[in-house]
C-alpha cells in the first residue's frame, strides 16, 4: 500500500513491495544464504536476525520498459540501489522518501536490488545507539512508475484565507529528462482551473506557480477534516501524457498572544508522543497496525500525535488527514551531544532530512507545527548555530507553520529565542521528586525572564514515567503500573491546568524497543513509558490519562 487514495490516473505505477522478495544476508553466519521475505519489513522480526547488524540484499523481478522512476518510501537506514546489476542511487536514513529515474530502459524483465544497511558508524550521525531501536531493511513501500519525456515531481498548495474567501498559492516543480515539443501544464482544485500556456521545458527541474481563488470551501479541523484533491496534467498535442494526485486542506496556523491558532481558533493539544514500533513488525507497521494506533489514541482522547523523532510513513500521515489528528512532525534528532553534533556529516545529513520531509509532507494539513533536533546540545555555541542554520533552512521551505524543538536543557537552553514555540520536556515524579506544579513555575518563570522565549506559546513536549505491564504493587513502587498511574495524574493535572501553557505530549503511546548497543539500563531493553504496552495491552494509567484529556 503507497498511500490510502490513489496518486495517478494516467501514469503507470505499481508497487513492488507488498510480496515476497529474496533477503540475503551479506555478514554473519547466514551470508549468502536466501530467504524469502515478505516487504515491506525490517530483518530483526526474521527468524534467527533479531540482532543482526549489517548489510542486507533484497532482490525482485518486474516487467518494465522505456523511462522507469523507482521511488523508495523508506530504507533502514542506508540505502544502495541497483537495477540489473548497475547502481541508480545511494540514499542515506530510514525515514524519508527518495527515487532516481533510468531512462531508456529495454522492455522486459528486469531485476532490482536494495542492499539496506543498518550499522553504526562515524559516517552515520543521525542513526546512533539511542533510546529507541534503528532497524535493517525495506521497511516502506517500493514501487516502479513509467514516465515519458517530462513529468510532475511535485506540487505544493499553500491555502489562505483573505477578506472572506480561501486562496491556494499551487507550487509544482516539473522534471524534463528529453521533452522538446511545448508542453501545457493544468492544475485543478475544486472545479477551478490554473492553466500555464503552453511552452518548452528547460532541461532539469523548473518550477510553476500560479493562485486560485473558492468561492464554497469547508475548512479542514479536528472537527471537520475535509480533504481536496489537487490535480496535475501534463499535456501536449492535445493529449494528457502525465499526471500527479495530491490532498491538503484548506487550514491556516498562526501564533497570536501565547497562543498557536488554527484557522483563528487557540488549540489545546492532548497529545502523545509515538515511534514507529511494533514488536511483530519493527519499524515497517502495515496499515491495520497504524489505523489501530490510531484508534486507540482517539479513545484516549488525544488530539494530536509527536512523531518521534523523524518523518514519518505518509500512510500514517493520510490517516490523521483523514481523522482529524493534529501531527508535531520533527526531523532526525535525538538526545546527540555536541560531540556527536561536530561529526562532520551531522549538519549535511540533518538538513537532507528537513529537505525531504518538507517536499514530500508538506500538503498534510494534520501537520501544524514543524520539529528538530529532539534533545540535542542546545545549551553550547555550536549546537545553537546548528539549530540556527536547521530553522532558517526550514522557514526557507515553509513559512506557513511555526517551528519548534523539544529541549530537555532546563535554565541552560540558549536557543529558546530561535523557534516560535518553546517546547520542553519535564519527568517530575520520575527523574526528580519536584511537584510537577513546581517545576512549571521555575521553568516557565526562568523562560519568560531569562531564556529568550519570552511572549511565546509555551508546550510540555514529554511528560511520563516507566511502568512494566503486569508490574503490580501494593506500595506503588516505581515501575509498577501503580506508580506509573499516579505520577501521569498528577503530571497531567499540573500541566492542562497551568494557564500559559498550549498543552501536552504524553511520552508515550506504546513500550517499544530500544538499541542494545545504548539500552541506558533500562528494564527488558525496552522503553517502558508506553500508556500501552509493545503488543497495545492497556495499562492502568489507560483510563487516567482517558478521563483527564476528556475532561481537563
Amino acid at each position: 500500500m503507497i498511500r490510502t487514495f490513489a496518486t495517478h490516473r494516467i501514469r503507470k505505477q505499481e508497487e513492488l513491495t507488498g510480496k515476497l522478495w529474496t533477503f540475503s544476508p551479506l555478514q554473519g553466519e547466514h551470508a549468502g544464504k536466501q530467504f524469502q521475505v515478505p516487504t515491506p519489513s525490517c530483518w530483526e522480526n526474521y527468524p534467527d536476525f533479531g540482532l543482526y547488524r549489517g548489510e542486507g540484499s533484497y532482490t525482485t523481478q518486474f516487467m518494465a520498459g522505456g523511462n522507469i522512476r523507482i521511488v523508495c518510501k523508506g530504507v533502514s537506514h542506508t540505502a544502495t540501489v541497483l537495477l540489473d546489476g548497475q547502481r541508480i542511487a545511494e540514499h542515506y536514513n530510514a525515514y524519508t522518501a527518495f527515487s532516481a529515474v533510468v531512462q531508456d530502459v529495454p522492455s522486459g524483465l528486469h531485476r532490482l536490488e536494495i542492499i539496506a544497511d543498518n550499522r553504526f558508524s562515524e559516517k552515520s550521525a543521525l542513526h546512533v545507539p539511542n533510546d529507541y531501536m534503528s532497524y535493517g531493511g525495506v521497511s516502506r513501500p517500493v514501487v516502479w512508475e513509467q514516465v515519458g519525456g517530462s513529468f510532475v515531481e511535485y506540487v505544493h498548495v499553500t491555502p489562505y484565507f483573505k477578506e472572506g474567501l480561501w486562496h491556494a498559492r499551487v507550487e509544482t516543480a516539473v522534471q524534463n529528462l528529453s521533452e522538446t515539443e511545448p508542453v501545457t501544464l493544468r492544475i485543478t482544485i475544486a472545479d477551478e482551473i490554473l492553466t500555464f500556456p503552453a511552452q518548452t521545458l528547460p532541461s532539469g527541474i523548473s518550477v510553476h506557480t500560479g493562485e486560485l481563488v473558492f468561492q464554497d470551501i469547508t475548512p479542514w479541523s479536528p472537527e471537520t477534516p475535509v480533504l481536496y484533491n489537487v490535480e496535475v496534467l501534463l499535456e501536449k498535442d492535445g493529449q494528457t501524457f502525465d499526471d500527479l494526485v495530491d490532498r491538503f486542506g484548506f487550514r491556516e496556523i498562526s501564533i497570536e498572544d501565547k497562543q498557536i491558532l488554527l484557522n483563528g481558533n487557540p488549540l489545546h493539544i492532548r497529545g502523545l508522543c509515538r515511534h514507529e514500533d511494533h514488536p511483530q513488525f519493527g519499524c515497517a507497521l502495515p496499515f491495520a497496525a497504524m489505523a489501530s494506533d490510531l484508534a486507540l489514541i482517539k479513545h484516549m482522547g488525544a488530539n494530536s500525535v509527536r512523531t518521534v523523532h523523524y518523518p514519518n510513513d505518509e500512510i500514517f500521515l493520510d490517516l490523521c488527514d483523514e481523522q482529524g489528528i493534529l501531527v508535531w512532525e520533527e526531523n532526525h534528532a535525538r538526545g546527540l551531544s555536541l560531540e556527536q553534533m561536530q561529526n562532520p556529516n551531522f549538519e549535511r545529513q540533518a538538513e537532507q532530512v528537513i529537505r525531504e520531509m518538507v517536499q514530500c509532507h508538506y500538503n498534510h494539513p494534520s501537520i501544524y507545527i514543524w520539529g528538530i533536533l529532539n534533545e540535542c546540545a542546545s545549551d553550547t555555541e555550536y549546537g545553537r548555530e546548528c539549530y540556527r542554520q536547521q530553522f532558517d533552512l526550514l522557514r526557507s521551505l515553509d513559512r506557513t507553520r511555526p517551528c519548534s524543538f523539544a529541549s530537555c536543557k532546563s535554565k541552560s537552553d540558549i536557543c529558546f529565542d530561535l523557534p516560535d514555540v518553546v517546547s520542553h520536556n519535564i519527568y517530575p515524579l520520575w527523574y526528580h521528586d519536584t511537584p510537577p506544579r513546581e517545576c512549571l513555575d521555575d521553568l516557565y518563570s526562568w523562560i519568560q525572564n531569562e531564556s529568550g522565549g519570552k511572549g511565546k506559546p509555551f508546550l510540555i513536549t514529554e511528560i511520563g514515567a516507566g511502568g512494566i505491564y503486569g508490574c503490580r504493587s501494593t506500595y506503588a513502587t516505581k515501575w509498577s503500573e501503580e506508580y506509573q498511574a499516579h505520577a501521569l495524574q498528577e503530571q497531567i493535572k499540573a500541566i492542562l491546568s497551568y494557564p500559559d501553557c498550549t498543552g501536552v505530549y504524553l511520552w508515550q503511546f506504546c513500550d517499544i524497543r530500544i538499541s542494545e548497543e545504548g539500552w541506558y539500563g533500562r528494564p527488558r531493553t525496552m522503553n517502558n513509558k508506553g500508556i500501552v504496552d509493545e503488543y497495545r495491552r492497556p495499562k492502568l494509567c489507560y483510563e487516567i490519562v482517558k478521563k483527564l484529556f476528556e475532561t481537563l
